[in-house]
């Protein structure tokens, strides 16, 4: 697809209308499951446009309406319309459909402003070391705090005051509190991190021979490795969506499943990706205690941990690949 074409622009607008009415998280479970569909295309020796156009792309990737769209729409009907389900803009599980048409319309317009804002950032010198579409998604997040909750990217000076910068009153105002505590934040990393990197080496194994046979894309070869634990993972997020009480307790580690990805992909190896999984498992939590646990809306400490990871690992492979 053309990056400019107003096919292009369109679908944009009405991916970000549907993620709006669905919420964010369960529009994210939906970017997943197409995400890993569009993997399994590739790996069948298909077309790489659902992968590419639609799950990472205009259509609904995550910087779209796969998942953008509906956090800040979530922020603009609580800090702006006062019509919110729940009267939370941090609430992303909720669909939006019980708002207003302007808040639908937000999410069009949003996904129009990821898209715009991604194909920029990829230009950047330096800027495109980072995973691009996880940083659209913060630099989007972060402008809706500020313009509908007139909040800065590290929250509420109050908050930070009471409880201390990186403090989380014993978790009560973490983030996913089930995930961060260090023992099982080190334990959830490891575990993650190998069956990243074992998904990404079984899965480059299958692809390299049908990239040099010309079968599929060198991009699709690629980014099928890289993005299919993180699909897996992103799936999974339907128990917070749907659950109650403990049964909401799901492991959130999409964040360790691309970075682990990655670092086998840049190093060959599965102890870098089980490093990398137990380092981005935390780098997620600090992410979550600098910018979500004190704000007024969701800023999402996954994607501003791959975003961060992402650069790391790619200036390291640069300095000693």
């Amino acid at each position: 697809m053309e990056a400019w074409s107003l096919t292009t622009i369109l679908v944009c607008f009405g991916g970000g209308i549907m993620g709006a009415a669905l919420g964010g998280l369960f529009s994210f479970v939906l970017c997943g499951l197409v995400v890993l569909a569009g993997c399994l295309f590739v790996l069948s020796g298909g077309s790489d446009f659902v992968l590419l156009q639609v799950g990472l792309g205009p259509i609904f990737g995550p910087h779209v309406g796969g998942f953008c769209s509906g956090v800040v729409a979530a922020t603009y009907a609580a800090g702006v319309k006062k019509n919110h389900p729940s009267g939370a803009a941090k609430d992303i599980l909720s669909p939006l459909m019980d708002t207003s048409w302007d808040v639908l319309l937000v999410g069009g317009v949003t996904a129009i402003a990821g898209h715009t804002l991604l194909q920029g950032l990829v230009k950047v010198p330096i800027i495109n070391k980072f995973d691009c579409i996880a940083l659209t998604l913060l630099v989007i997040c972060f402008g809706a705090r500020l313009l509908f909750q007139k909040e800065m990217p590290w929250g509420c000076p109050r908050s930070i005051k009471e409880h201390g910068y990186l403090g989380t009153n014993n978790y009560a105002i973490s983030w996913a509190p089930w995930n961060a505590q260090p023992g099982k934040i080190a334990m959830l990393g490891l575990g993650a991190g190998i069956f990243s990197g074992a998904l990404a080496m079984g899965t480059k194994t299958i692809l390299d021979p049908m990239a040099a046979a010309g079968t599929v894309s060198a991009t699709g070869a690629f980014v099928v490795p890289l993005i299919i634990a993180w699909s897996v993972a992103a799936i999974m997020l339907i128990g917070i969506n749907l659950g109650s009480g403990s049964v909401q307790k799901f492991p959130i580690w999409h964040c360790q499943a691309i970075l682990a990805a990655l670092a086998f992909l840049l190093f060959n190896s599965l102890i870098a990706a089980a490093i990398v999984g137990v380092l981005a498992a935390f780098l997620q939590e600090l992410m979550a205690r600098m910018f979500y646990n004190h704000g007024a809306n969701h800023i999402d400490p996954p994607a501003a941990a791959i975003a961060v990871g992402t650069l790391v690992l790619n200036l390291t492979s640069t300095v000693f690949g």
